[in-house]
């Protein structure tokens, strides 16, 4: 009679590892879960809570699983049938890459460049392939990255790929967008990228502008940081563009009320204002109302006189009665007929 060998009975059993798919099927429905065979020594146990659908599950059922834990508390292979779903995705997926196909991956390693896998295909970029400028591509573990593939080994189901060039596609493609639908006078959405002395570069779109210290306020500032901030997103308005140079220029204060044009609006030619004569000229005065509005009064407002000089009417610092002669808040101009002193 023919001993029977257990140990080589045992070499057929199925030697089970985390991470791999095995088919097999449902033996046992609990409350909790079910008791899944895949053709081992051991059976499987599933958790109700890894199923979409638990009620429809019925004893007989074939599906794929994956292992996740050798052994639980009561002896049992942990295994799941979503995580083997998702595996079973990403390796159709990963099949279906090509050259130039843009994917998105979750680097695991970082040896020389990201490492990584869908499904059964290992992800490598290498290090010069993940930007262009300096980064510790250990910070990169375990976030979610976008990469374009270089190259792919089907025989070794390797697929090397670039984050760095994606982006520099996609850069290219933004700019070229940019380039044809700017225009002088358009109001862009841009954000303060870096400050200087005498003004901005500004961020809108992936292309760098400059806004001049000038075209930032009505007022008049000593630096672009009293109104500009690092990382601020404002509107401005396109004021000049060479596409051949590929340089634009911005401004802010065009998109902004003008307090003095405003102030200009308010007045009503002939209306009579009380002013402070602020510098004398050869042909008139500067004369500033108390709104804070500044004008020309005429030497001829004053007298018909030709042979009289300025001062001997007014100096600098007499309040004097003013009448407004004509206004233009768009060039925020204002002049002034004299009418006595104060």
């Amino acid at each position: 009679m023919e001993k029977f060998d257990m140990q080589a009975v045992e070499k057929t059993f199925l030697n089970a590892r985390t991470g791999q798919l095995h088919e097999g099927v449902v033996v046992i429905k609990r409350d909790d879960g079910v008791i899944f065979n895949i053709g081992g020594k051991r059976d499987a146990f599933i958790s109700k809570d890894d199923f979409k659908d638990f009620e429809n599950i019925k004893i007989g059922d074939r599906f794929q699983v994956t292992i996740i834990k050798n052994c639980n508390d009561e002896g049992l292979i942990e295994a799941s049938k979503s995580k083997a779903d998702s595996i079973s995705l990403e390796m159709q997926n990963a099949q279906k890459l090509k050259l130039g196909s843009v994917f998105t991956f979750v680097p695991t390693e970082a040896k020389n460049g990201l490492i990584s896998k869908i499904g059964d295909y290992k992800i490598y970029v290498p290090k010069e392939e993940v930007s262009a400028n300096f980064v510790d591509i250990r910070s990169l573990i375990g976030k979610q990255q976008e990469a374009i593939v270089t190259d792919i080994d089907r025989e070794n189901k390797e697929i090397i790929a670039s984050i760095k060039l994606l982006k520099d596609q996609i850069r290219e493609k933004n700019e070229k967008l940019f380039w044809n639908s700017i225009f002088i006078n358009k109001i862009v959405k841009g954000t303060v990228k870096k400050i200087l002395p005498y003004g901005a570069f500004i961020d809108v779109d992936g292309v760098d502008c400059f806004v001049h210290i000038s075209d930032i306020s009505h007022s008049r500032i000593n630096s672009p940081d009293e109104v500009l901030k690092l990382g601020e997103k404002l509107n401005f308005k396109v004021i000049e563009l060479d596409r051949e140079a590929k340089k634009i220029k911005l401004g802010l204060k065009q998109i902004l009320p003008d307090p003095i044009a405003e102030k200009i609006e308010e007045l009503k030619v002939g209306q009579v204002m009380e002013g402070v004569v602020e510098k004398l000229l050869a042909f008139g005065a500067i004369v500033r109302l108390e709104n804070g509005v500044s004008g020309l009064m005429h030497i001829s407002t004053m007298t018909e006189r030709r042979d009289v000089a300025v001062h001997e009417f007014v100096h600098v610092g007499d309040r004097i009665k003013v009448e407004i002669l004509v206004k233009d808040s768009e060039n925020k101009k204002i002049s002034f007929k004299y009418v006595s002193k104060i």
